[in-house]
């Protein structure tokens, strides 16, 4: 029996994963809403005759969320609490036939670019004349910016092909379109994220063409901040840091997932380098661009990890010094190169190797931090917490980066809004300031 009552055309989207899963639940969201549907993202009133599920199936924690929230939903169901559940997204792509018979009362079951089925099964209709348009799950001021879908690269350790397909850029017209348009709607920062931003424009323009897409979107009015999210090393176009260089709105930052240094793992990893190209294409941009923060992902416990690959990789880090650093245990893939490979690394292990170099990276973090005092800083304010106003500098994305703090106290600036911040004291992830009047 149902125990409150539910609105019939209110749609609830649940967003797992990613911010190319926020992307995707941000068009779905603004279709629907054309479509004269109620829709919320993640609403906390439980009011929704329909729930749509946006599914992470990257690693082994990511698929368990999205199955225990597609479990939730299904009872919810059950028990009356809502009317259909549909499910979309990397793990519905992959998994679609085991979760049809494992998990059987979800109304539909659909992939990662199966948004025009999705949209005709709740009997809207897909407009193509919404180019660009979404209704952001971000704070208006900043916003994730899908340049393309898909990825072309062998990497074998990762599913992300057999999820999202093939490599897929988006065109040079489109995209100043949709940044116009967030522009318009308050939009300060645009995080340009894809599989590989290196890979853009192969497919449409015959070459790489990222330099040339970010001057346009660097000539949009109102963004004053442009970031680069998830560049593949090898083949890495340097005439990106020209533009870096010449653009003052694109931020003197990187995000490059490098995975590991020892040639044996980059070799078995599929990643088409060495530890001497990696290590002299990190000193290459920074020569080119000085001042520029790289942020960098790393893999601890793929399969023939030797204790000895985990020392040099520690040694690398120490001496690379990396600005942002994150590591993940090796999750076994099914359908990956690397699955037929045997997982001998021990969970322990794994575990282990991870806190050894985010333990490293805490105190490298701390030494980069403390030469930052005394020194002012563009800041972009997201958030009021407790105490304090948090914001972030050119060098940080949200989420995932140091934060900028200055107490509510002390100053006030308003969510949104870029004021320069005098940095008093720091600590590993956190700085602190004072606001200079202007």
């Amino acid at each position: 029996m149902k125990t409150k009552t539910l609105k019939k055309n209110k749609v609830n989207v649940v967003t797992l994963g990613c911010s190319k899963n926020i992307v995707d639940s941000e068009v779905l969201m603004g279709q629907l809403k054309a479509n004269k549907f109620d829709v919320e993202h993640e609403s906390t009133t439980d009011d929704a005759s329909i729930v749509i599920i946006n599914t992470c199936g990257f690693i082994d924690n990511a698929k368990q969320e999205s199955i225990d929230t597609i479990l939730r939903y299904s009872e919810a169901k059950t028990a009356g609490l809502v009317d259909k559940v549909y499910v979309t997204g990397c793990l519905s792509e992959r998994y679609k036939p085991d979760l049809e018979k494992e998990i059987p009362n979800i109304d539909g079951y659909f992939g990662t670019r199966e948004l025009p089925r999705l949209l005709k099964t709740l009997k809207a209709d897909y407009k193509h004349e919404l180019v660009g348009e979404r209704l952001l799950t971000t704070p208006h001021h900043y916003s994730y910016f899908k340049i393309s879908e898909g990825c072309d690269r062998p990497c074998s350790f990762c599913a992300i092909p057999l999820m999202r397909g093939g490599h897929i850029s988006r065109s040079i017209e489109d995209l100043v379109k949709e940044a116009k348009l967030l522009a318009k709607n308050g939009t300060k920062e645009l995080m340009l994220i894809a599989q590989d931003l290196t890979y853009y424009g192969l497919d449409i323009y015959k070459k790489r063409n990222l330099s040339e897409l970010l001057k346009h979107l660097s000539d949009v009015d109102g963004i004053e901040w442009i970031r680069l999210h998830y560049a593949f090393p090898a083949g890495f176009p340097m005439d990106v840091l020209d533009v870096m260089n010449e653009r003052k709105n694109i931020c003197k930052y990187l995000d490059m997932p490098l995975q590991h240094i020892t040639d044996n793992m980059l070799a078995s990893m599929r990643r088409g380098t060495t530890k001497k190209k990696t290590i002299d294409l990190v000193n290459e941009i920074r020569a080119k661009v000085p001042g520029i923060a790289i942020r960098t992902t790393l893999i601890a416990g793929y399969p023939g990890e030797t204790k000895k690959d985990h020392e040099e990789m520690l040694e690398w880090i120490e001496q690379t010094r990396f600005e942002r650093l994150g590591i993940f245990g090796y999750s076994h893939e099914e359908n990956t190169s690397a699955f037929l490979l045997k997982d001998n690394v021990a969970a322990k292990v794994k575990q282990a190797r991870t806190e050894a170099v985010m333990s490293l990276q805490q105190g490298v973090s701390f030494e980069l931090n403390q030469k930052k005092i005394g020194k002012t800083y563009k800041v972009l304010f997201d958030k009021k917490e407790g105490d304090y106003f948090i914001g972030r500098t050119e060098f940080d994305s949200p989420e995932v980066d140091n934060e900028v703090l200055v107490k509510a106290a002390d100053h006030f600036v308003r969510v949104g809004d870029f004021a320069n911040v005098k940095i008093t004291s720091a600590e590993d992830y956190d700085l602190f300031g004072d606001v200079l009047q202007k």
